[in-house]
């Protein structure tokens, strides 16, 4: 097991390295002067060298990649171009908003996938089941901002059940938590519905009820608990999405947590704030994916006797 989960770790570290040389080249590759952006159309030219100076970019590339590198392993990713703070401090504001948002819109999207999913499995080709998949299409279908705007206008606007934008206490974060929650709701309901009827045509569950087990045990200790792997994963990646931060949700409902972070440091091109929110994200979801791996191997051993003998 130890082995299994350092290979892992290596495997993860390798990654973030690969998309923080790779985020480092498209960055600095896109046409156009930061610095020049940034001090505007009169700025002198002595203006803009000293300001280069400054900044640290008269240097070649490499080294300013090895310098941002070194502050990465440090903890120090930085100044933000225009806000004048500190990466790290930016993006840890903007990470408890986000957080929040992530961990209610994951409490929601769990209770309704699961639930809908073992209903639809154990109605399987009734009129439940019917109604529970075509609910989860139209989630899986609708685009994000479109069921934020729906729920905006009616919910919020119409009825006046819940504040429409921003973020002043625990009310606020209904509507937005809801939003976000409802796409990860469908694939979970989905993946579940689609486990459990694969489950569900084993021998040993067959075997179960013969043996005159009561139905809900054999539901919930027999089958859910076998059918677990491929849920798994889709609430393991869910996760790792949703504490990245969603850019749509968040500017819709103007919360200021890490994907409206990332989109006004996108516009504005601030490089080193840029930098810092895809390493963030990166790390996040390649730390998520790393914790899933690690419990592939606790519910199913096989996973992880198969990696260790290959």
């Amino acid at each position: 097991m130890g082995k299994y989960i350092l290979k892992r770790a290596v495997l993860a570290v390798m990654i973030i390295f690969a998309i923080s040389l790779l985020t480092f080249i498209v960055l600095n590759v896109i046409p156009g002067d930061v610095v020049a952006a940034m001090l505007g159309e009169f700025a002198s030219k002595d203006a803009i060298e000293t300001a280069r100076h400054q900044l640290g970019l008269d240097v070649p590339l490499p080294l300013q990649y090895l310098r941002w590198l070194q502050g990465l392993v440090t903890g120090n990713l930085g100044t933000s171009y225009f806000q004048r703070k500190a990466v790290l401090t930016l993006i840890l504001q903007a990470f408890k908003y986000t957080f929040v948002m992530a961990i209610a819109a994951y409490i929601i999207a769990i209770v309704i996938g699961l639930l809908f999913g073992v209903l639809a499995a154990v109605y399987h080709n009734r009129m439940i089941d019917r109604i529970l998949m075509s609910l989860s299409i139209f989630g899986i279908s609708a685009p994000s901002f479109w069921i934020a705007i729906i729920l905006q206008i009616f919910v919020g606007l119409k009825l006046g059940w819940f504040p429409v934008s921003g973020v002043k206490s625990s009310v606020w974060w209904v509507l937005p938590s809801f939003s976000l929650g409802i796409r990860s709701a469908a694939s979970i309901a989905r993946v579940t519905r689609t486990s459990m009827l694969e489950v569900m045509k084993q021998d040993y569950i067959r075997t179960a009820f013969a043996k005159g087990i009561s139905y809900p045990r054999i539901i919930f200790f027999h089958a859910f608990r076998n059918a677990l792997i491929p849920i798994m994963t889709i609430l393991g990646n869910d996760f790792g999405l949703l504490l990245t931060g969603s850019m749509i949700t968040e500017n819709v409902f103007n919360i200021p947590g890490i994907g409206k972070l990332l989109i006004d440091a996108i516009n504005r091109r601030d490089i080193p704030l840029v930098q810092g929110g895809v390493i963030y994200v990166a790390a996040i979801c390649v730390l998520v994916y790393f914790v899933v791996d690690i419990l592939y191997a606790v519910v199913n051993p096989n996973i992880r006797l198969t990696k260790e003998v290959n």
